[in-house]
């Protein structure tokens, strides 16, 4: 399979490293098909998108149609024979900003079961942060819609695949209340997976450990790192601001994050209060509920058991290291 190149910062390009185990989760649903979307969530700038767009290289190799959009990037790509697909996608894209991002989501039901009609008989959508774009409260029902193309397509078909990536874990909660989509949960990238991404980073720079240790595996925030000319300092003072961790939200639960940050399992006290894991989890600052580590659950390899230096627990996590280091800091300043 060719491996594709990915933009980890405004002027850095890397080729595709690792996910070997999430690629062969798309080889399987490619071989036998879904019953469900497939709804595959994870910590923000864990590799959610990349893997989608080599899933789409390896899903048109496995002779599919596929369709991939990024709304809120306004990017696509169309794999297929129907030219009316990529068309209808570029004047969506064209849109002006607040439609266009819309337009591309919904559009891709659409396109899907266009294809479905033009007898493609294995047709493959891929939705990247589709819920950011058409709003948190719309995210069941959208759904649910790509639901409708597997169960009622407006014609035969061999195999379709639909899979929508998303970090905003708020809205895990109402998708799981229905039976319209299986949720997959997806990690940080194993150590080996990146190391293989830190490698292609040129250049003078800390030593694996110390970038493995501050990311947890994290390929977004090894790009901001790299921006930030390894600054880890600046890094997360800019979570601090981004997650909005004022005096007055570190006041209020200090007891309770002050031992979530040396212990996360903390929070999966009985006691601890619904309302600041609510609260952690919208800021995508945890993960709560994990599942257990059984690969076939995962959407690639599952983070380990525990790991106290990378904040992880048995059922709650830091997103990465520096989320944890952010509250920490502002609890500090507080």
């Amino acid at each position: 399979m060719k491996r594709i190149k990915l933009t980890l910062t405004s002027n850095l390009e890397v080729e595709f490293a690792d996910r070997d185990l999430a690629l062969k989760k798309v080889e399987e649903w490619a071989e036998r098909g879904m019953a469900r979307v497939e709804v595959v969530f994870g910590p923000e700038g864990c590799g959610k998108t990349a893997w989608l767009r080599q899933s789409a290289v390896l899903l048109r190799e496995l002779g599919f149609h596929v369709i991939y959009v990024d709304p809120l990037n306004r990017y696509f790509e169309a794999y297929t024979d129907v030219k009316e697909v990529a068309r209808r996608l570029a004047d969506a894209a064209a849109e002006t900003l607040g439609i266009a991002e819309v337009k591309l989501a919904s559009l891709v039901i659409d396109l899907a079961n266009e294809l479905i009609k033009k007898k493609r008989k294995k047709v493959a959508v891929l939705a990247d942060d589709v819920f950011q774009a058409i709003g948190l409260g719309e995210a069941a029902k959208y759904v649910k819609a790509l639901l409708g193309i597997i169960e009622y397509p407006p014609a035969s078909y061999e195999r379709v695949i639909a899979v929508v990536a998303t970090s905003e874990g708020v809205t895990m909660r109402e998708i799981g209340r229905h039976r319209w989509a299986d949720l997959t949960p997806m990690w940080n990238m194993p150590r080996d997976g990146f190391k293989q991404l830190y490698d292609q980073i040129p250049g003078d720079k800390p030593s694996f450990e110390e970038v493995w240790r501050a990311t947890g595996g994290n390929p977004k925030l090894l790009g901001e790192l790299y921006e930030a000319r390894w600054d880890v300092e600046s890094v997360v003072e800019r979570l601090v601001e981004k997650k909005e961790l004022a005096p007055s939200f570190t006041a209020r639960w200090r007891g309770w994050l002050e031992k979530a940050v040396e212990d996360p399992d903390a929070l999966w006290s009985p006691d601890a209060p619904r309302e600041l894991i609510d609260e952690l989890v919208a800021k995508n600052l945890i993960a709560y509920f994990l599942s257990r580590r059984d690969p076939r659950l995962w959407a690639g390899e599952p983070p380990p058991e525990r790991d106290s230096e990378l904040g992880i627990g048995r059922r709650v996590a830091w997103q990465t290291p520096l989320h944890r280091e952010a509250v920490r800091r502002a609890l500090e300043e507080a």
